[in-house]
């Protein structure tokens, strides 16, 4: 019997360190700033695309940096919030994407990526999504109507809370997550994930007052974020909304569905954007 109590007061110590290691591990186990190194390896003129590199400040402060990519007769120009690993030089094979398909595009690097200074934070990530719409609308003078919000994984969040909040063209959310609560579940269902979470990023909520063209792209193989999440924040959507789902996994999707994904990125474009004038 003591060797029985002995084991169940070693198995409730080890649980109750995961506990406590998730509860307050959360921020390094969601931003990746450094999985690739901060350092940018590339720039759009390594795939032979024009840009212009971007620094503006956020309302608390925060200098951000960016990219500016001019697409030669552009329909409209893409708001583009990356994922939680890495930096913006890991996303030219989706800028190059966008381009072809006549669309300025806007990246930035959130708060402690790349070379944004500051420390990653779910308020601040929101933040700085606010200051690259305000440079947009304030500083370029981009018409709100013709800017589309492209959010991938993380990003959707970021996106799809601008979007609620402000009145873009369209939005585009790919690889999205119902929430932070709903993927810790998913993860960690042995442990209480709604007293230990700590973030929000409540993306099937922030869509549900979303007004504008909506487009939900996700992966049916995808092995980090499963298509249940983006079906959920598709159901949650207003209308009018799309639905395309490709193959491949959570960070190829869109190069190994080829013709599907650009097919469908066209698709949505062409009917939600208005003509130039």
């Amino acid at each position: 019997m003591n060797s029985l109590v002995k084991l169940l007061l070693f198995g409730a110590g080890v649980y109750g360190l995961l506990v406590a290691f998730v509860y307050f591990a959360q921020s390094s186990l969601l931003y990746y700033p450094n999985v690739a190194g901060r350092t940018l390896v590339a720039t759009p003129a390594d795939i032979g695309l024009a840009y212009e590199d971007v620094n503006l400040t956020t309302g608390d402060g925060v200098r951000l940096h960016g990219w500016f990519v001019p697409a030669p007769g552009a329909r409209g120009t893409l708001l583009f919030f990356h994922g939680n690993a890495g930096n913006i030089s890991h996303r030219l094979e989706s800028i190059e994407i966008f381009h072809r398909l006549a669309l300025d595009v806007f990246i930035i690097d959130y708060r402690g990526y790349g070379r944004s200074d500051g420390k990653p934070g779910e308020q601040g990530t929101y933040d700085d999504a606010d200051a690259a719409w305000r440079y947009l609308v304030e500083t370029r003078g981009v018409d709100p109507a013709r800017i589309v919000v492209f959010g991938r994984s993380l990003g959707a969040a970021i996106g799809a809370r601008l979007a609620a909040r402000e009145r873009p063209g369209a939005l585009i959310l790919e690889s999205p997550f119902a929430s932070i609560e709903s993927m810790g579940r998913r993860l960690y269902p042995f442990l209480p994930v709604r007293l230990l979470n700590r973030f929000g990023y409540q993306t099937a909520d922030y869509v549900s007052r979303i007004g504008c063209p909506v487009l939900v792209i996700h992966s049916r193989n995808d092995e980090i974020i499963p298509v249940a999440e983006g079906r959920a924040v598709y159901a949650a959507a207003r209308e009018p909304k799309r639905w395309l789902e490709i193959r491949g996994g959570h960070n190829d999707g869109f190069l190994v569905s080829g013709r599907v994904y650009l097919d469908g990125l066209e698709s949505f474009l062409a009917g939600s954007l208005r003509p130039s004038r």
